[in-house]
């Protein structure tokens, strides 16, 4: 007897426009978030800073921006479900837009950091509303491969930022970033909403919608959240830690020549982009979610100790080794899907925008604890920041190892 073969689904739903809107969103909101990273060095030069200023200044610059993208996870979290995922796109790219704009203006580090505080609010709304958005408009069996397409081109807008910078001052490079964002306004207004959302908007009007205390109403619930967060941890080890102080590793390791913490990260987000293209199509032959996940985070912890322990000795080859580790890494996209998947309609953009948000403004106890562990036991930043690492390695590896696996999951229910 012959067995029916399922036909292979079509993938021309990856060409809809929403999809498409979705993914130069993601990329507009990668070149803003990521500018000040590139250009942190010489904007603060160029203000006169001495290098030890630059150091903590830029530190407590980026922990504003951090903050930022914690806060406004959660509050654009919250309006995504209550309002919408297309009011969250329209607010959060007109908010960090503006905000990078005005950064161009700036003339203090207490200027500086405000900006970047609200510029952080905005960014935080961007990717996981995107990726609500569509994972509930494609059909299941392609839903890996479309938030892979939206995070492999977001990802290269790391690569922009960084030529713009090289092109011209740091202060035309903001005003290109948010010009983009506004421009991407125009063509967000012909978009329509989930038709999940609105169905359970219609339908299910006693459910509420949007209580970010609601995924911690039990013990389960709040487990269940933190692994969501948790997950995510070693990917903002790595841009946040390991590329941005890239010139204090350099030291460390002794290379004659200075190491470019931009090029570092521009190096991370190329491979990140590639990573993420390939993250889908790997998981959808897996059929699981997790195993790829695993795959790439084993791989991205022995790159992060190759980075630290092996005695680089150039910067072209530790350029070399940023680039690997972003392709490592790119398991953001299933990441996202992953969290999206596990919660139901009226709390999957709550938690979907706030975790890898969450990720983002933990990244201030990590920069925290790398420079107190080098100040307190006299260690170098090489020893520190593997110490940090080991920490955020273990708390991911085993948040997954409990991490329901949600390949292929219908998404047409609600959280009671």
């Amino acid at each position: 007897m012959l067995t029916a073969t399922r036909p292979k689904p079509s993938l021309r739903p990856l060409l809809a426009l929403p999809v498409i809107v979705s993914a130069l969103g993601f990329f507009v909101d990668v070149y803003d978030m990521l500018i000040f990273n590139i250009v942190r060095v010489p904007s603060l030069e160029s203000m006169g800073l001495t290098k030890e200023q630059i150091k903590l200044d830029g530190t407590f610059i980026l922990n504003c921006q951090q903050a930022g993208l914690l806060l406004g996870g959660i509050l654009w979290g919250v309006l995504g479900d209550r309002r919408g995922r297309m009011s969250v796109l329209f607010g959060s790219i007109l908010t960090y837009s503006l905000a990078n704009v005005a950064c161009g203006f700036v003339q203090t580090v207490d200027q500086y950091a405000l900006l970047r505080f609200i510029a952080g609010v905005g960014l935080s709304g961007e990717i996981g509303a995107a990726m609500v958005l569509v994972s509930e408009i494609l059909p299941k069996e392609i839903r890996s491969y479309g938030s892979s397409l939206v995070a492999g081109i977001g990802y290269l807008g790391a690569g922009v930022a960084y030529m713009t910078q090289a092109l011209f001052d740091w202060r035309t490079a903001f005003f290109v970033g948010g010009g983009m964002g506004l421009l991407l306004l125009l063509l967000r207004v012909s978009v329509l909403e989930s038709g999940l959302y609105v169905t359970m908007k219609t339908e299910n009007q006693h459910v509420s919608r949007g209580n970010f205390l609601h995924l911690f109403r039990s013990w389960a619930s709040t487990r269940k959240y933190l692994r969501c967060v948790a997950i995510g941890l070693p990917t903002w080890f790595i841009v946040g830690i390991l590329a941005t102080f890239a010139n204090e590793f350099g030291e460390a390791l002794g290379i004659a020549e200075p190491v470019k913490p931009g090029q570092c990260v521009m190096m991370i987000y190329l491979g990140l982009a590639a990573g993420d293209l390939l993250s889908g199509p790997f998981s959808h032959w897996l059929q699981s979610r997790r195993k790829a996940v695993i795959y790439l985070l084993i791989s991205s912890m022995f790159l992060s100790g190759v980075y630290l322990f092996t005695g680089i000795q150039s910067a072209q080859t530790l350029y070399g080794i940023c680039l690997l580790l972003g392709f490592c890494t790119g398991y953001i996209a299933m990441y996202l899907t992953m969290v999206a998947e596990q919660y139901g309609t009226n709390l999957r953009a709550t938690a979907t925008t706030s975790a890898p948000s969450i990720v983002r403004g933990l990244l201030i106890p990590m920069s925290i604890l790398y420079q107190g562990v080098q100040r307190e036991f006299s260690v170098s930043a090489l020893v520190s920041a593997g110490l940090v690492g080991a920490l955020v390695y273990a708390l991911a590896f085993w948040s997954l190892a409990y991490t329901e696996e949600t390949f292929a999951k219908d998404l047409d229910f609600v959280e009671e």
